[in-house]
């Protein structure tokens, strides 16, 4: 599930993390109140540094996808981050500031306690896992000639990556290209585009000025499989496996670095399943 701000689209997972913050910061604030101690500052320094760190590995891992755009390493928009080091990142810099001032041991310990547990009972773990269980949508869609189709029709026994998108989106074209190429390059995977609320002349007129050459180009005029996904938020990205499992998904442009990880996920996959 997405959860819209204006022009910004959110995984509703993130936005718990945030309501588990503040969860965290009101139980340090009330423990320390006697002494006047809050937590405040230091969550805050805990998640800077977290993000940090998880891009700073994230983009040495996929520097290879940087390295003829340098200046992309800064538009954090593509979600690239790894989250073990952001995590080890957040509790070295609670330790760090537990030893100095000795007093905030109890109140950050209770209130990260405190956090730590509305995070899990709010349900954002499951989120970020995505359930196994979650099979492809049986939602009729259309192709540009204007026949009805489904996905499980277009998967062929493969992988499958389902792009929503819309021609009025930015974030939707300029992430185009990039799945363009992965499509001609990852031909064990499929991939389809699915546009939301364009009728096919529209779509039609997009590719033709954009150049795009894309394959499985399909049209839901009535957003249905964005309901039925629980995706209000474009682009979303939904990684099936052969089976038709939901194993992996992406709110927002994917880079080169992002789709390859996601990609990079797909083949653990393969290797765990004994191939697809």
């Amino acid at each position: 599930m997405n959860v819209n701000l204006g022009p910004l689209a959110f995984q509703t997972s993130h936005v718990l993390l945030l309501v588990s913050m503040l969860v965290a910061a009101i139980v340090g604030h009330l423990v320390g109140r006697p002494q006047r101690l809050g937590i405040v500052n230091v969550l805050i320094d805990m998640l800077l540094a977290a993000m940090l760190a998880a891009r700073m590995v994230f983009v040495a891992i996929w520097f290879e996808q940087y390295r003829d755009a340098p200046w992309s390493v800064l538009d954090i928009r593509d979600g690239g981050f790894n989250s073990w080091a952001g995590l080890a990142t957040a509790m070295a810099v609670a330790i760090w500031h537990a030893s100095k001032r000795p007093e905030l041991r109890r109140p950050l310990s209770l209130g990260l306690l405190a956090g730590t547990l509305a995070w899990a009972m709010s349900g954002a773990p499951g989120m970020l896992g995505m359930s196994a269980q979650t099979a492809l949508p049986a939602v009729e869609l259309k192709t540009l000639s204007g026949q009805a189709t489904h996905l499980a029709a277009l998967s062929h026994g493969k992988p499958m990556v389902v792009n929503l998108w819309a021609t009025w989106c930015p974030p939707c074209r300029r992430e185009m290209p990039v799945l363009a190429e992965a499509q001609q390059r990852e031909t064990s995977v499929t991939f389809v585009f699915v546009s939301q609320g364009d009728d096919a002349a529209k779509v039609q007129r997009y590719l033709s000025s954009s150049q795009l050459q894309l394959e499985n180009v399909l049209i839901d005029a009535g957003s249905a499989l964005g309901r039925a996904v629980g995706s209000t938020a474009m682009p979303t990205s939904l990684f099936y496996d052969a089976s038709g499992h939901l194993v992996n998904s992406h709110v927002g442009a994917l880079s080169h670095a992002t789709l390859a990880d996601k990609m990079e996920a797909f083949r653990v996959a393969r290797r765990l399943n004994n191939g697809w």
